[in-house]
């Protein structure tokens, strides 16, 4: 097992992570943008305001995204078992 190898993954692994996790950030933080300007004209400052929205949000994403999501962290997976007897030794 080379450090190549090692890095080699690592560098995969996060880059997946990066990429499941990328478009329901983006989308929380759109509607939490939105919220907070909203609050902002409105002078409401109600706490839960903040969140609801969100959690539907995100929900709805995890809908829209899902499959996608699944299929992505499957085949990092799939590729990480295949090469298992590479990284035990």
């Amino acid at each position: 097992m080379t450090s190549e190898l090692v890095l080699s993954f690592a560098k995969e692994g996060i880059y997946t992570v990066l990429l499941v996790s990328g478009p329901l950030l983006i989308l929380a933080l759109a509607v939490g943008l939105l919220v907070s300007i909203f609050q902002a004209t409105t002078q409401i400052q109600e706490q839960t305001l903040a969140f609801i929205p969100k959690i539907v949000a995100v929900l709805v994403g995890m809908v829209f995204f899902g499959s996608w999501m699944l299929t992505t962290m499957v085949d990092f997976t799939v590729r990480v078992f295949e090469n298992l007897n590479m990284l035990v030794g």
